[in-house]
């Protein structure tokens, strides 16, 4: 079995992605002396060399790659090694153009960025494995060689290609699937607007049409393209098992960034040895540390709630945003060990030494533009020291309070055309209620609809348009079972192939919640309501009104004027042991805040209104002990309660009662007993 750990790597792994090809050789010895000077115990090579490992078909050249693997490990630095099929050679593309991908105008892309690949084109196929088999034979019993890299970030930035050979692989996935094309028919709902199909080799993609195309086949194409992604991955994995026996073989996620939605993550868990991550700041205005604590939190739940790594993420500022502000001093740290403390094994960057030519020359690195005497290779080495003093949390895990269900087949069924409101964003309400937990200081899991839930006490559906039957039918058995659950508008609505539950909305969801949804009424855009409750508070919403029945909840907020003035806005129905919450319209923080303190309150669990606002507190623990990650997201010094005394690991001092956490720093404290 492959390990599930970096084979040879005794410390928490710390670098980041080199690319020595980009440099004269004699750059590459101050390269690894930086390298120990900084502490750095693994480095990502040889993602996009394909070009120079086999600059023409059937020639190589793997005398560059033979010294800096060995100048590595000369070191004592573990290696990350790169299968490079993210970046065919432009000779591969000048003998198989077709490889290239089509748009669904029928736009050929060209040569000249990444990833511009047709991911069923059999060249590619072959290309790959040629490649992949020919790296495994050479370095697959290298002393320096922690895992494998496959590729690079599937999907980015092109995840679905429409060409004919497409549409060969996309017909023989829907035969493989649903048995015949009468089930197709009847999953996609072609008796609407004239769309049966006759056999297999009517389908095509769903390419360009003068109007809206039918949803179930671009939701299925979202899937054949996802499952194609996967297909090639573990084409390249079972070599590497094979030819390298016990080293574990990883690609690279984007859990929580919308550059990466046509991926299904949970798939993808359950295929890697590791689960690695890739992780950059959106500054646009939010609280970027809140967002981070998210993909953390989702890339540990996708790992099944095991120790995974943040493979990249930046030093300072990175290039492809509209406005890339730089890190604040203390924040790469911050962010760093802030995805150590939700179950990263480390931190490691892109990229090792700051690129002077091509695309990303100003995406922020280990060593930057101007050398060692910078502030952030100051910071680095720092970083570096602080990590190696945490060397005793490997394999913890982090302690979560709550679960919230995510599901991308739902997002890429709610995102399709004709939907009743553009507003309705589930990516929007995801972030919205993670922030409000995030803001209870509640750690969350992440959960696909039909997992086990029975150990969370509290269960939130931010967005769940798309449930299946068996989804539904967990979600009931798990309140009835005595948990509570908060569920948002615009769920339960359709069955895996977006057609709607029969009988009346919410689907899915009608039993649990006890009611039923007459109607959906939008709001126009700029459009919002009041609530009022029995007490006589308020809340505000906008987006989305519903007219709501009751069929069994008690009405605890109503809508106060608009079109539903009068009916129920938000319930909470009883059933078995348990509680169910719904609410028909988009709350504001201050309104989610106020729904979930009371959802909180159902499900037993303590307000921790003694830890300040922006200090994240989260918890991993293991054989090695019990460990308290505080990190102070403000600018003024903090205290943190604790339940009993310990060692804090980056000072090395002791502390009790209350620990003092300066402003923009980490503490983690190793708790006694």
């Amino acid at each position: 079995m492959p390990e599930t750990s970096p084979k040879g790597l005794t410390r928490l792994a710390f670098g980041g992605d080199y690319n020595p090809e980009q440099w004269p050789e004699s750059v590459w010895q101050d390269d690894v002396r930086l390298m120990r000077e900084a502490g750095v115990t693994m480095v990502s090579v040889g993602i996009f060399s394909w070009a120079l490992l086999e600059p023409s078909r059937g020639e190589y050249d793997f005398g560059w790659l033979d010294r800096v693997i060995g100048l590595l490990h000369d070191h004592g630095i573990r290696v990350d090694l790169g299968t490079p099929t993210v970046a065919p050679p432009v000779w591969f593309y000048r003998e198989h153009p077709d490889a290239l991908p089509l748009t669904p105008e029928g736009v050929r892309y060209e040569f000249g960025s990444r990833a511009a690949i047709c991911h069923s084109n059999a060249d590619y196929r072959a290309a790959a494995a040629n490649i992949t088999t020919r790296l495994a034979e050479r370095y697959g019993d290298h002393p320096a060689l922690a895992m494998w890299h496959v590729h690079n970030e599937y999907g980015v930035p092109v995840s679905a290609c429409y060409c004919d050979s497409c549409a060969a692989h996309f017909r023989r996935w829907l035969e493989t699937t649903y048995g015949t094309v009468e089930a197709v028919n009847k999953a996609w709902g072609t008796a609407f607007w004239g769309q049966r199909y006759a056999s297999f080799e009517d389908v095509n993609p769903p390419r360009a049409t003068p109007t809206v195309g039918n949803p179930g086949q671009a939701l299925d194409y979202k899937r054949f393209a996802d499952a194609t992604m996967r297909e090639n991955f573990r084409a390249e994995r079972d070599i590497l098992h094979r030819l390298a026996p016990g080293v574990p073989v990883t690609t690279n996620f984007m859990t929580a960034l919308s550059q990466c939605d046509s991926v299904d993550y949970w798939a993808w868990g359950r295929e890697v040895d590791i689960v690695t991550n890739d992780h950059y700041l959106i500054t646009d205005g939010r609280r970027t540390h809140v967002n981070l604590a998210m993909a953390a939190d989702l890339t540990r739940s996708v790992a099944a709630g095991a120790p995974w790594i943040l493979l990249e993420h930046s030093t300072s500022g990175v290039n492809w945003q509209p406005r890339n502000p730089a890190k604040a001093p203390g924040q790469m740290a911050r962010n760093s060990l802030g995805h150590v403390a939700r179950g990263s094994e480390g931190a490691m960057f892109f990229q090792w030494r700051q690129s002077r030519r091509g695309a990303e020359k100003f995406h922020s690195a280990m060593v930057p533009h101007g050398g060692t005497d910078t502030r952030v290779w100051r910071e680095v080495v720092e970083l570096g020291a602080s990590l190696d003093s945490l060397g005793a949390i490997r394999g913890t895990r982090t302690e979560a309070d709550v679960a919230v269900l995510w599901d991308w087949h739902s997002w890429w069924a709610q995102n399709l055309d004709w939907r009743p409101s553009e507003d309705a964003d589930p990516r929007e309400r995801a972030d919205a209620f993670y922030e409000a937990l995030y803001d209870r200081h509640l750690t969350v899991d992440f959960a696909h609809p039909e997992a086990d839930l029975s150990r969370y006490p509290l269960v939130v559906v931010p967005a769940l348009y798309l449930m299946t039957e068996a989804a539904g039918n967990n979600l009931r058995e798990y309140v009835a079972n005595g948990g509570t659950l908060v569920v948002s508008y615009f769920s339960g609505i359709v069955d895996e192939h977006d057609a709607v539950h029969e009988g009346a909305y919410p689907g899915a969801l009608r039993d649990v919640l006890g009611l039923t949804v007459e109607e959906f009424s939008p709001l126009l855009q700029g459009g919002s309501v009041r609530l009022t409750g029995p007490d006589g508070s308020e809340l505000a919403g906008d987006v989305w009104t519903e007219f709501v029945v009751p069929r069994g909840a008690e009405t605890v907020w109503t809508y106060a004027d608009g079109l539903t003035a009068g009916h129920p806005a938000v319930t909470r129905h009883r059933l078995g042991e348990g509680t169910a919450w719904y609410v028909s319209t988009r709350l504001g923080p201050e309104g989610l805040d106020t729904l979930l303190g009371r959802a909180a309150e159902d499900a037993a669990i303590a307000p921790r209104a003694d830890l300040p606002h922006d200090v994240e507190v989260v918890r991993r623990s293991g054989e090695t002990g019990s460990y308290l990650f505080a990190i102070n997201h403000t600018t003024t010094d903090a205290k943190v309660p604790l339940e009993t005394s310990g060692t804090e690991l980056l000072t090395g001092e002791r502390a009790a009662g209350r620990l003092a956490v300066p402003a923009g720093a980490v503490r983690v404290v190793r708790l006694d007993g």
